[in-house]
């Protein structure tokens, strides 16, 4: 399963990670997003051993300083973190096997 990430736990989980990390930013509010949580959940089982797989609520307290920080302009927004720097974004509605693509390129080095 994916973790919960909040903006005062990111550094120590995403940008700190051993692993690649595949972010998730969304909101409950939003359709879309809601549609990738089942993908989500599959692409961290998948991966559970080569990546975390972590989701941010937006528009949860001050999640929201992590959108503006990154300057999310849509959502769903997944970014992939390696070594603490976004090395890929991700935008809208994607398959499993899209995210599975993107992971493996980064894992690959």
């Amino acid at each position: 399963m994916p973790i919960d990430v909040t903006n005062e736990d990111f550094d120590a989980q995403v940008l700190q990670a051993e692993k690649p990390v595949l972010v998730d930013f969304w909101a409950p509010w939003c359709g879309p997003c809601m549609m990738m949580h089942p993908v989500l959940d599959k692409v961290a089982e998948t991966y559970r051993d080569q990546a975390v797989i972590a989701r941010v609520n937006i528009s949860d307290g001050s999640n929201e300083q992590l959108a503006q920080k990154y300057q999310i302009r849509a959502i769903p927004f997944m970014a992939i973190f390696n070594n603490g720097e976004i090395v890929e974004t991700i935008v809208g509605v994607h398959s499993e096997e899209d995210l599975a693509s993107s992971l493996d390129k980064v894992i690959a080095g």
